[in-house]
């Protein structure tokens, strides 16, 4: 198994676009971390976050975020005969896009191997052949999940629903609309809201809030950013409104939260 390139968690804004019409000479896996649109045999597939494809070298690939950001890992690889069997015997599927609900577990492994492969250690390739068997059979451990949580409708909402409120303190400076989360579980918004509310007790809007805030706070006690720039890195570009929520929520202005940290 030959890496040529190897890429983790990499971040595009809204007008990246991928358009390759005679593929790319390689074998390409992508860990799809947000919706996107791809163009499959003609015909485009909304694919939601967290979903995995593997292109063949000869296929065409042509894709583009569904949402204002786009987060992927990708690898361009060459697999060896062994490589392609185990993909084959796991039942990978390839030139089609496949959802796994958390791509955590396989990000961290396509991280694992972006360190070996940019590393000088001396078993790298050793190391990053087993990763790649691991990498395989989570990944089919995943889709077999997948299929059997099909079968029980709650545990899709469930699973989903867990992921969505893991982004919303991964990643509080995303732009979270009720719209394309409710999208992404294949419900309608109210629908969405009210069942988020009842799995765990808050409302999205509040998480979403929540997770904002204690970033800001995290900021100030450990930077030197301006109150501007906290608010803007947590995703609120009128600084008068995250003064007056910080305010409501810690009972102290971001200056004097600041100043009782120090």
């Amino acid at each position: 198994m030959k890496i040529d390139e190897i890429g983790y968690n990499h971040r595009h804004r809204k007008n990246f676009c991928i358009d390759k019409p005679y593929g790319s000479g390689s074998w390409l896996m992508l860990v799809v971390k947000t919706p996107a649109h791809f163009r499959l045999k003609g015909k485009e597939i909304r694919t939601p976050a967290h979903s995995v494809i593997i292109f063949r070298p000869d296929t065409p690939q042509y894709y583009y975020p569904a949402s204002n950001e786009y987060f992927d890992d990708w690898m361009f690889f060459h697999p060896d005969e062994n490589d392609q069997k185990l993909m084959s015997d796991l039942n990978i599927p390839i030139d089609r896009p496949a959802e796994v609900f958390d791509s955590t577990e396989l990000s961290a492994f396509i991280r694992n191997m972006c360190f070996e492969h940019y590393s000088a250690n001396p078993y790298r390739k050793k190391a990053i052949d087993l990763y790649f068997q691991l990498l395989m059979f989570k990944l089919s451990e995943r889709l077999s999940s997948r299929q059997r949580s099909t079968e029980r409708p709650e545990n899709i909402y469930s699973e989903k629903l867990m992921w969505i409120r893991k982004s919303i303190y991964r990643w509080p400076n995303r732009d979270y609309s009720i719209d394309d989360m409710a999208k992404e579980v294949s419900l309608s918004r109210s629908r969405f809201q009210h069942l988020y509310t009842e799995t765990f007790g808050v409302s999205v809007n509040r998480d979403v809030i929540t997770s904002r805030l204690n970033k800001a706070a995290e900021l100030l006690r450990t930077t030197d950013l301006s109150v501007k720039d906290v608010g803007v890195n947590v995703g609120y570009s009128n600084t008068s409104y995250f003064v007056k929520l910080f305010g409501n929520f810690y009972n102290l202005t971001p200056l004097q939260f600041r100043q009782s940290e120090d």
